[in-house]
Parts: C-alpha cells; sequence; structure tokens
C-alpha cells in the first residue's frame, strides 16, 4: 500500500489533516505546538484513493541528545520510509525560517514532496500563498484541514505525483462467500484458537517504561523514549509478530492521580489511554520495579478489572535491581495482600532495556486472553452449583429460604454468569463473593474479573386470569 507521510513544523494542522484522512479523531490536537510527539499510521480515505498516512512530530531544529532531537529523529525516518512526503506550512502565519531551513532537509531525504498550505480559508491567506511559492516545492494546494477545504484538489495532487498505476495495485480481492456456520452446542467447550490476533494495551504511570518495553517487543525505536516522564500523549498502535500470532499492541500516556491531572492535553490523553483499554482484550499493567505498587498502579489495575478487561502485571527496569531474590519475594506477597479483586494474576519481572523476561511476559498474556476468552458447559456448572450449595447454604432471610436454582455461562470475555433464584434481591454480597471464589478455584478462572448477575425465574401462570370454578 502506498505510504504518505505529513510533514511540517509545529503546529500547522498535521493532526487535523491525519483525522480528516483516517475519518476517526484518532490524533491528540490542541492548540499549542508539539502536542504530536510519536508517528502515529493509519488506514486514509481521500475521495477515490486509499493509503496508509503517517502522522509526525513537528520539525524543529535542536540537538541529538535532547527530546525535541528524538522527535525529529522519527520524523526523519517517516520521511525515508515514504513514497509521499504533504510538506505543510501555515498561510495565516506565513513562511516562516523554519519552514525554509526544513526544506532543505525534504530536498535531501524525502522522495516525492507536494506543498500543501493549510489555513487557506483564514483572512489574509493570500499573502501566504505568493510567499509559498519561493520554498521551491512548486504550486501550494491551499486547503484547510479543519473545515475539508480543498481535499479534491489534494486528491488530483497526489495523483499527479504517483499515478494513477500506483493506486491501481492496491484494488483488494474479492471477499469470500459467506457459508453458515453451525451454532455451537452449549455442552461442547470451545477450543481456545491460539492463531486469532490478539490486542494488548501497555498502561502504567508515567516513566515507568511502557515505550521501551514497546520497542523492545517491536525490536525497533518505534516509540519516542527517554528520561523525561510523560514524553508519551497519543495512544499508539503498533503491530509485530509472536510465534506466527499477529499481535497489535497500544502504547498510552502516563496515567496520574486524577486529582493531580489538570491540563486539558494531559486530560485527552489520559482519556486516549482509557479507549485504548476497552479496545484491548489484555492489558500490561506496567509497575516500576524500583518503586512498585504506588496508590496509582493499584488504581490502574483495578480500573483494568472494572473494566472487564485482562490484566497482567509487568514489574519493569528489572535490570536495576541488586538482590534479586528478596525483592522477588516481597513483590509476590504484596501482590497478593494489596491486589486481592485480582486473585492469582501473573506478574513478570523485565526489563525492556535488556529484554529479560519479554518471552515469559508474552506467554503470560496468551495464558491470561486463553483464561479470558474460557466457556463452561451448563450441566458442569451446575453439577459444581449443587455441591457448593449443599457445603454452604445461602442464608435464610427472616426466616424465609433463598431457593437456588440453576445456573448457566452467558458469556466469555470476561467470564459473565447468571444464577436463577427465587429472591435475587436477598442474596448477599459474601455469599455471590464466595460462589466467585469457588469459580475460580474450580475452574482456574485466575487473574480475569468474573461477573455474576442474579435474576428471578419468570412465572409462565403470571398474568393469566384464574379460571371460574
Amino acid at each position: 500500500m502506498v505510504t504518505i507521510a505529513i510533514i511540517g513544523r509545529p503546529n500547522v494542522g498535521k493532526s487535523t489533516l491525519f483525522n480528516r484522512l483516517v475519518g476517526k479523531r484518532l490524533a491528540l490536537v490542541d492548540d499549542r505546538p508539539g502536542v504530536t510527539r510519536d508517528r502515529r499510521t493509519g488506514d486514509a480515505t481521500l475521495l477515490d484513493l486509499d493509503f496508509e498516512v503517517v502522522d509526525t512530530a513537528g520539525l524543529e531544529e535542536a540537538g541529538a541528545d535532547t527530546l525535541e532531537g528524538r522527535m525529529r529523529t522519527q520524523t526523519e525516518t517517516a520521511i525515508a520510509s515514504a513514497d509521499l512526503c504533504l510538506f505543510m506550512i501555515d498561510v495565516k502565519a506565513g513562511v516562516m525560517p523554519q519552514d525554509r531551513a526544513f526544506v532543505e532537509i525534504m530536498r535531501r531525504t524525502a522522495g516525492k514532496v507536494i506543498l500543501v498550505a493549510n489555513k487557506s480559508e483564514a483572512r489574509g491567506a493570500e499573502a501566504g500563498m505568493l510567499d509559498a511559492f519561493e520554498l521551491g516545492l512548486g504550486e501550494p494546494i491551499g486547503i484547510s484541514a479543519e473545515h475539508g477545504v480543498g481535499m479534491g484538489e489534494l486528491r488530483d495532487a497526489i495523483l499527479e505525483a504517483l499515478g494513477e498505476e500506483t493506486f491501481a495495485d492496491d484494488v483488494p480481492e474479492p471477499e469470500e462467500a459467506l457459508v453458515d456456520v453451525p451454532v455451537e452446542d452449549d455442552e461442547a467447550e470451545p477450543v481456545y484458537d491460539a492463531t486469532k490476533p490478539l490486542r494488548i494495551a501497555i498502561v502504567g504511570r508515567p516513566n515507568a517504561g511502557k515505550s521501551t518495553l514497546i520497542n523492545r517487543f517491536l525490536g525497533e525505536d518505534r516509540m519516542l523514549t527517554g528520561p523525561e516522564a510523560g514524553i508519551t500523549r497519543d495512544s499508539i498502535a503498533s503491530e509485530w509478530e509472536w510465534r506466527g500470532r499477529t499481535i497489535k499492541v497500544f502504547d498510552t500516556a502516563g496515567m496520574r492521580r486524577k486529582a493531580k491531572v489538570q491540563e486539558k492535553l494531559e486530560k485527552l490523553s489520559v482519556a486516549d489511554g482509557l479507549r485504548a483499554i476497552k479496545f484491548a482484550e489484555v492489558v500490561v499493567v506496567v509497575f516500576d520495579a524500583t518503586i512498585p505498587f504506588e496508590r496509582q498502579d493499584m488504581s490502574i489495575v483495578d480500573l483494568v478489572m472494572r473494566e472487564g478487561r485482562a490484566p497482567v502485571i509487568a514489574f519493569n527496569k528489572w535490570d536495576l535491581i541488586e538482590d534479586r531474590q528478596e525483592v522477588l519475594a516481597d513483590l509476590r506477597e504484596k501482590t497478593d495482600r494489596l491486589l486481592p479483586q485480582a486473585r492469582g494474576i501473573r506478574a513478570i519481572t523485565v526489563s525492556g532495556e535488556t529484554g529479560e523476561g519479554v518471552e515469559r511476559l508474552m506467554k503470560a498474556v496468551v495464558d491470561t486472553h486463553e483464561v479470558w476468552n474460557k466457556r463452561i458447559s451448563t450441566a458442569k456448572l451446575n453439577q459444581w452449583l449443587d455441591r457448593m450449595v449443599t457445603r454452604h447454604s445461602p442464608p435464610a432471610v427472616a426466616g424465609r429460604r433463598i431457593n437456588i436454582k440453576y445456573m448457566t455461562q452467558v458469556k466469555s470475555r470476561p467470564p459473565t454468569f447468571m444464577i436463577s433464584t427465587s429472591r435475587p434481591d436477598a442474596l448477599n454480597a459474601s455469599y455471590t463473593r464466595y460462589l466467585i471464589n469457588g469459580l475460580r478455584e474450580s475452574f482456574g478462572l485466575f487473574a480475569v474479573p468474573i461477573r455474576l448477575g442474579l435474576r428471578k425465574p419468570d412465572n409462565p401462570y403470571a398474568g393469566k386470569r384464574k379460571r371460574p370454578s
């Protein structure tokens, strides 16, 4: 597929154009410059053209060791790998010295370049359009990324630069005819499919090493990293293969305590991370092994459980730990004591810097995902329920016995069960907790959230009139 990168100095509207092309608000947009830091890819559609578009950080002049310098390296990587670059300027502000400097970089590193003049609908933009000719990139294409103006002209310019034959190769293959799939018998417990794609979100406090861990997964410096806290702002999705299985991983911004999140941009970043958790199947919560079990760490695990996702803990920065046996024993004790709601959660020591433990972490992710997808037949559940009720009957309320009739699993992902009982409102929380703990022990449903609902059976005679005698 054709790859097109959007390049330019900070705050010219690159992320706004990216969102318009992909048809979703994937990239964070704010008035301040430098919001985008990592490069983000998406499937774009521009009228009849389909291609992959790359949003990049704003080009800035800075030393290679600085955050801005590392952002620039990411952008230069995107330029080198793109089939076409859209060099965007803000004609409302006019051509800036930065624009002129970065045009020289584009001449050296980019193949084909289109000059895109954003905010052309603004008053006084005509002067900026005339100044744009001096950049020597040909006639500027006037657009408004925010209002969708000039998209037809941009499409024509892309076709002229790449040729119609380039996009003719991207015709999708015809879909296979739909076939009827037999409905699975409730009694047949489905076998876990270890070949299906898997979605993972990496979450944690700022500076816990999330992006470094993902770079280790991918085998390249895909995510921007560094000693500064809070580098990642967007939730960036990347794909790779692990043992023949496609894995889609989401890097997220560090989550601080809600009371400390004051700035609008950080609120947007955290909201983006929460959406990534809801979209994922397994969530890897990254703890800093040097300062684990902060209050926010436990809050994040609790949030993942409440969202119904399958959590796994990664104790990162294990390469910095000296007395490993003692620290490991302490981590295990605290995991069991401080996270009772995630009983049996898989916790792996890893180092994103050296790659230690990464294979074990992926194995734990797949094992947890299998439990999260588990289904139990109704026959087995009711045999188990009879034993549990015989061992410990539900308490009577006001002298009246609570009758539990039967149980079934209504869904998986996470495992969700429904119990039919004569008085669902009278069954107390301690008894439902007894049943949930029993489910974990008997069926191996550790480390995943379990949802248990209660309902009253339908009365078949309700609403029927009594026959006169």
